[in-house]
């Protein structure tokens, strides 16, 4: 057995009914296990009671949800309606019984389980054991617990769900050990079981389902915990390996490919998950809330947005402006006083087809335009670098809409929002964004904005009713507003609030920096 706590940088050794959504909160509880035995009882009745003390607040003080797919448009595959989170502020495994399994399946989004004592990993049978202290008395008896559980956080979406790997927790007497996994490696922290299958690929996925779960269920761990994968991905550890470094100080575990057994002092398996984008202060130990989440964005990205500063100072030149109109008086005249507007450009389905038009009037206002085009190559740092220098975001709605993470508090989101995708729009990424303090525009588009203006009778339901059709299902919404419709914007209309962000955002900039004069 080699004891060792690998860090960065070393090399390994070799050797569903939705509606009505019941309570299901479990400890030693539900699965299966042998009962022959009296002492084995008490095991699980000591444990049970432990789990219940622990789990009692949500039972008591938090209401029963509901669910309703009729409620959910899936636009974009982006998550379900907003539905309440039945949660505690104090992590519900933070007094686990050594030797049990508590699981937590009230909510929704995703199942949850704890397990404490003497955690060994045996990934060829795709299970994690938890031993209790021997105990004569159940010396013939072999499991005392079993629950499964597929660690990913949208449980309520079977057909994902039935694409992701499930894990056998298993608690068993520890006169076994001698026998069977022995320790490969062993850990001196906690670690953390979740999946990167799913829907991982896509951006607001991947933080909606994945980072930031990740964070709300980690954090207080304070980097002292290792992440074990399924469904690895080696794309994904390099494209986040800046925040995976912010949240642990070890490397991550493919548990599939690395058949060694890893020993933990404890293990949460699954991911905690708090709503669309968000972190819920209340649910929270030490009140962490998205503005944290945000400002450990803002040091995991620092070095690179540093190096490339660096790299772009020999390069940039400060261009000449054209001088704003009168009734723009307002703004500084020195270009780097300019308030800074992104636009984040499509290319496609629901682009914006006077897009130069756009940056035009922009520019005229007396914004310093940049317009950021997105792709699967460009690196996260850089869209950073991008946003967080900003200080108005244009973007139509869609998945890249997941970046107004990158935004400082205060700062001026306008998201333009096609036919048929109000709901989504708002729920997905216009209230997030107010919870992170920004002063967020939602602009719905008049029907003659829309290009299915020219597609259909102006009298159809695409055109006169969008709810109507959008609840006919996804495939619905998904063929007629998402992949079938550009945006001509009405200018002298969008004129209106881009007029009203920039007086908003050059009061708050002087109101920063009084002292600045104009040059």
């Amino acid at each position: 057995m080699v004891y060792h706590q690998r860090r960065k940088g070393e090399k390994p050794t070799e050797d569903e009914d939705e509606e009505g959504q019941s309570l299901a909160m479990e400890c030693a509880s539900s699965g299966y296990y042998k009962r022959s035995r009296p002492k084995l009882l008490t095991f699980l009745f000591i444990s049970l009671l432990s789990c219940s003390f622990i789990l009692a607040p949500h039972l008591i003080f938090s209401p029963v949800t509901t669910f309703s797919l009729s409620q959910s448009p899936q636009v974009e595959n982006e998550g379900p309606s907003t539905a309440a989170v039945i949660d505690a502020k104090a992590p519900f495994y933070s007094s686990v019984t050594n030797g049990a399994i508590c699981c937590d399946r009230s909510s929704i989004r995703s199942d949850v389980c704890t397990m404490k004592g003497d955690v060994r990993t045996h990934s060829p049978s795709s299970s994690i054991f938890v031993y209790e202290s021997q105990d004569e008395a159940v010396k013939n008896e072999e499991d005392l617990q079993h629950e499964k559980i597929k660690p990913y956080t949208r449980k309520w979406e079977t057909n994902i769900m039935d694409t992701i790997d499930e894990l056998d927790l298993i608690a068993k007497k520890n006169t076994l050990i001698m026998n069977h996994h022995k320790c490969d490696v062993q850990h001196d922290v906690p670690a953390v079981f979740f999946s990167t299958g799913g829907y991982t690929g896509n951006v607001y996925h991947e933080f909606n389902d994945g980072i930031m779960p990740l964070y709300i269920t980690s954090q207080h761990f304070n980097k002292k915990v290792v992440f074990v994968i399924l469904e690895f991905h080696n794309w994904w550890v390099m494209k986040y390996s800046d925040i995976l470094s912010h949240l642990s100080d070890y490397p991550v575990i493919d548990f599939r490919t690395d058949n060694r057994v890893h020993c933990f002092p404890e293990a949460i398996v699954g991911l905690k998950i708090h709503d669309e984008l968000t972190v819920d202060s209340s649910l929270m130990e030490g009140n962490a809330s998205i503005v944290e989440f945000r400002n450990l964005l803002d040091r995991a990205y620092r070095p690179q947005i540093r190096s490339l500063m660096h790299q772009h100072a020999k390069l940039s030149v400060v261009p000449k402006l054209k001088k704003p109109s009168r009734i723009r008086r307002k703004v500084q005249e020195h270009p780097f006083n300019k308030p800074k507007l992104v636009i984040i450009s499509r290319n496609g389905s629901r682009a914006i087809t006077n897009e130069n038009l756009l940056v035009k009037m922009a520019e005229k206002i007396g914004f310093q335009v940049q317009v950021l085009r997105p792709d699967s190559r460009t690196m996260l740092a850089e869209i950073y670098w991008a946003l967080n220098s900003s200080d108005v975001m244009i973007g139509v709605h869609g998945a890249a809409m997941t970046h107004f993470l990158f935004m400082k508090p205060g700062s001026v989101f306008i998201q333009v929002i096609p036919l048929g995708t109000e709901w989504a729009a708002e729920a997905y990424y216009g209230e997030p964004a107010k919870k992170l303090g920004l002063n967020y525009i939602g602009y719905q588009i008049l029907t003659k904005e829309s290009s299915l203006y020219d597609k259909y009778d102006k009298d159809d339901p695409v055109l006169k009713d969008p709810r109507s059709v959008t609840r006919k299902g996804w495939q619905y919404t998904k063929t007629i507003y998402l992949e079938d419709q550009t945006v001509r914007l009405h200018l002298p209309r969008f004129q209106k609030q881009l007029v009203g962000a920039f007086d908003y955002t050059v009061d708050r900039l002087n109101q920063q920096s009084p002292n600045i004069q104009s040059h």
